[in-house]
C-alpha cells in the first residue's frame, strides 16, 4: 500500500505547544491582513463610499462567478518597508479568480489609498502579477482608478514602471487577453494602461482618462479644458474610440466585464482532471506538526499525507539521501512530484537523489511542489572532499533548467543555498507561499552572528589587539536580533519574496487553486536542456 500512515501524536504536549505558537502566528497574521483590506482607513473609505463607489474587494467579488474562491496574491505587499506612506497591500489588489468560467488574474487599485496612485510596491505588486498572467496564460483584468504616480517616490517608479505597458503588450502579442475597466482617474502614464489593453470598458460620468489633465494642459498649452471633454468616458466611446464599451455605472461595467470573458472563447490547455478523493487526515493537524524551534526535525511525510489526495504516496528512494524526501502523487487530481526536506541537512546523496527526481519528472511532464525545511548543505571537511559543492551544484542546475512548473511552500527552516536548491524565489517557481511558521536567510541568526565574532576576534589576534567579549556579547546579541527580524514571513512577504503568507490549513487548496491556473498554459518538461553535471 502506498497511503502513508501518520504517527502524529495529536494528544502530546509538543503537539499542543506546536499548535499554541503557530495559532499565535495567524492572529499576527490576520491582523496584518486586516491593515490591507481596511485600505487608506476608514477616513477615506467614507469619502469613497459618499460618492458613490464600491470598493476594490468589493468590485472584484461582482466580476467573479458567485460562490468561486479568490485567491489573493501578496496582501502584505510593503509590510515594514520604510515610509509609513506605503501601506500593507500597497494600494493595490492582486489575485486568480473564475469569471463566466475563465480563471483570469485580476488586479485592482485601492483609491481610498493616496487616490490609488502607485508607490514603488505597487509596481513591484503589479509586475509580479503579470509575471504569474504571462507564465500560466491567465487572461488579466484590470479595475483602473488610479491617479497614476505617487510623485514623491516618482524617482522609483517612473523608469522601472515602463515595463507594466510592455507587459500588457506581451500579453496581448503571446495571445493572452487584456480587459481595462476604468472607474475613475487613469491619468499620466496610467492612460496606457487602458491604451494598451486588448478590451476597455469605461464608466459614465467617471471614468477620467487623459495623459495630462486639465492643470497640465494649461501649463503646457496655455489651453482651457475640463475633464469630461479631455478624457471623459463618453468622449472616448463616441470621439476619441478609447473606449470599446460605455457602462452606466460600476455594476453595469463588471456585468460588461463578465461577457467580454465570457466571448473570449478562452480554453485551458489541459482538461479538468478526474475528482480527487481528499486526504485521509485532517487538514487542522497541520498546525501542532512544525516545531516553535526549527532545529527540531519533523517528518514531512506527516505533511505530505494531509495535502495529497487520498494521503496516496509513491515514495522515490526512500533508503537513499534520508534527509530528502521525494515521490509522486496526485493534488486534487493533479499528478505532481514532491520534493520535502526531513531533517533539514541536504547532503550529497541528498542533492544526487533530488537532481535525478527533478529530471524524471520533466521526462513525464510533471510539475513538481517543493516543501522547505532545510537549512542549506552540509559543511566541514569531510563534506567538501566527498564533494558537496559540485553536487549541490548538480540539484540547483536541475532546478534552474527545469520547465515543468515549481510550487514552493516554506513550511519551516529555508536558509543559504539550500533555499536555492529548494526553488526559492530567484529560481521563478510558478507560486511561492510560506507558513507563519517559516525563516529564511542566509543563515541561522545564532551561525551568522557567530561567524561575524570569530572573524573579528581573529583579525584582533591577527593585529595583536585584545579582544573586547563584552562588545563581543552585544554585537551577536543586535545582530541576532536583526536577522531573526529579516527572516520571518511578513517581513519575507512585504517585499514580494513569496506570493503571500498561508494558513497551513489552507495549503492544500491554494496548491489546488495554483495547479488549477498552471494547467491553463501547457505544461511541457526539459528534454535534456540541463548545464553539465559535474560528476
Amino acid at each position: 500500500m502506498t497511503v502513508l500512515g501518520t504517527g502524529l501524536d495529536t494528544a502530546s504536549p509538543e503537539y499542543a505547544e506546536n499548535r499554541a505558537a503557530l495559532l499565535a502566528k495567524l492572529d499576527e497574521l490576520a491582523a496584518e491582513h486586516a491593515k490591507a483590506v481596511a485600505g487608506g482607513g476608514e477616513k477615506y473609505v467614507e469619502r469613497h463610499r459618499r460618492r458613490g463607489k464600491l470598493l476594490a474587494r468589493e468590485r472584484i467579488e461582482l466580476l467573479l462567478d458567485p460562490d468561486t474562491p479568490f485567491l489573493e496574491l501578496s496582501p502584505l505587499a510593503a509590510w515594514g518597508s520604510a515610509s509609513p506612506e506605503y501601506t500593507v497591500g500597497a494600494s493595490l489588489v492582486t489575485g486568480i479568480g473564475v469569471i463566466e468560467g475563465v480563471e483570469c488574474l485580476v488586479t485592482a487599485n485601492d483609491p481610498t489609498v493616496r487616490g490609488g496612485a502607485s508607490n514603488p510596491w505597487t509596481l513591484k505588486k503589479a509586475l509580479r502579477a503579470n509575471e504569474i498572467a504571462y507564465a500560466n496564460r491567465l487572461p488579466v483584468v484590470s479595475l483602473v482608478e488610479s491617479g497614476g504616480a505617487d510623485l514623491p517616490s516618482q524617482k522609483e517608479i517612473f523608469i522601472p514602471g515602463g515595463a507594466l505597458f510592455k507587459d500588457l503588450t506581451r500579453l496581448s502579442a503571446a495571445g493572452i487577453p487584456t480587459v481595462a475597466v476604468v472607474f475613475g482617474n487613469s491619468t499620466a502614464g496610467g492612460a496606457y494602461v487602458p491604451g494598451m489593453s486588448d478590451h476597455v470598458i469605461m464608466v459614465k460620468e467617471r471614468a477620467k482618462v487623459f495623459l495630462g489633465g486639465p492643470p497640465l494642459v494649461k501649463m503646457a498649452t496655455g489651453e482651457e479644458s475640463d475633464d469630461e471633454s479631455l478624457g471623459g468616458a463618453e468622449m472616448h466611446a463616441r470621439t476619441s474610440g478609447l473606449a470599446d464599451y460605455f457602462a452606466v455605472d460600476e455594476p453595469d461595467a463588471l456585468r460588461q466585464a463578465r461577457r467580454v470573458v465570457a466571448r473570449l472563447n478562452w480554453r485551458k490547455a489541459h482538461p479538468e482532471p478526474a475528482l480527487p478523493e481528499p486526504p485521509k487526515y485532517d487538514a487542522d493537524e497541520l498546525l501542532g506538526i512544525v516545531p516553535g524551534d526549527l532545529k527540531t526535525p519533523f517528518d514531512p511525510r506527516e505533511v505530505i499525507a494531509r495535502l495529497v489526495d487520498g494521503s496516496d504516496f509513491d515514495e522515490f528512494k526512500p533508503l537513499y539521501g534520508l534527509s530528502l524526501t521525494t515521490g509522486w502523487a496526485r493534488l486534487h487530481g493533479y499528478p505532481v512530484g514532491i520534493l520535502a526536506n526531513a531533517q533539514g541537512v541536504l547532503f550529497s546523496a541528498e542533492s544526487q537523489k533530488a537532481a535525478q527526481f527533478i529530471q524524471l519528472a520533466n521526462q513525464r511532464d510533471v510539475p513538481l511542489l517543493f516543501l522547505h525545511n532545510t537549512t542549506g548543505y552540509m559543511v566541514g571537511k569531510e563534506y567538501e572532499q566527498g564533494g558537496i559543492i559540485k553536487h549541490g551544484a548538480m540539484m540547483i542546475n536541475a532546478v534552474s533548467n527545469s520547465t515543468v512548473p515549481h510550487l514552493s511552500v516554506l513550511m519551516g527552516a529555508s536558509y543559504g543555498a539550500g533555499h536555492y536548491g529548494m526553488c526559492g524565489r530567484a529560481y521563478d517557481p510558478r507560486f511561492l507561499f510560506a507558513w507563519p511558521s517559516a525563516k529564511s536567510a542566509v543563515m541561522g541568526p545564532q551561525q551568522l552572528a557567530g561567524v561575524l565574532s570569530i572573524v573579528a576576534r581573529a583579525s584582533a589576534a591577527a593585529k595583536g589587539q585584545p579582544y573586547d567579549d563584552e562588545a563581543d556579547a552585544g554585537l551577536r546579541a543586535m545582530v541576532e536580533q536583526q536577522i531573526e527580524s529579516e527572516s520571518l514571513p511578513m517581513f519575507l512577504s512585504g517585499r514580494l519574496y513569496d506570493d503571500g503568507v498561508i494558513d497551513p490549513r489552507d495549503t492544500r487548496t491554494v496548491l489546488g487553486l495554483c495547479l488549477s491556473a498552471i494547467h491553463t498554459a501547457p505544461v511541457e518538461g526539459a528534454r535534456g536542456g540541463f548545464g553539465v553535471f559535474r560528476m
